[in-house]
């Protein structure tokens, strides 16, 4: 299932500074392997961007939408939940801000928490470097079996 990200809900939660020149593009890079492995679209908005920065853009497979001052992220995501119109339904947004929550309910929408998404990106990113419990460490004799046989030839 497809999510829309409030960004700057989210940076604080993970960890990051709002503060850091960076933090969007940091999430952005977290996300993007979070997308990966969960072949999961993802669509942020930031929103406080200059008037001159109010774009779209890519990283990866993550679409971010930077908001001029003049509106928020907030409005951005209750707008392009109400395009969705029917097929709102198929995205989950990802907010602790209750009225953000709330737009998604109204146009159908799943929603979760930051916190809670920031567990669900967590437990998925470290599932990929924990090691199947199927796995068996070969023994000395084994591995130099192994050796043997690979090097018989040479």
């Amino acid at each position: 299932m497809p999510y829309l990200i409030d960004g700057h809900n989210l940076i604080p939660k993970l960890g990051l500074k709002l503060s850091d020149p960076d933090d969007e593009l940091e999430l952005a890079h977290t996300l993007q392997e979070f997308a990966r492995m969960r072949r999961q679209q993802i669509e942020v908005y930031f929103d406080g961007a200059p008037p001159a920065s109010a774009r779209t853009g890519k990283v990866g497979t993550i679409t971010l939408h930077f908001i001029s001052r003049g509106s928020s992220a907030d409005s951005a995501i209750r707008a392009r939940l109400m395009n969705m119109a029917k097929s709102a339904k198929n995205w989950t947004v990802v907010s602790s801000d209750r009225e953000v929550q709330s737009a998604a309910k109204v146009n159908g929408a799943k929603f979760i928490s930051s916190e809670e998404f920031v567990k669900l990106m967590r437990d998925t990113l470290t599932s990929s470097v924990k090691t199947n419990p199927d796995d068996k460490k070969l023994t000395t004799q084994e591995v130099e079996e192994w050796l043997r046989l690979f090097n018989k030839d040479k």
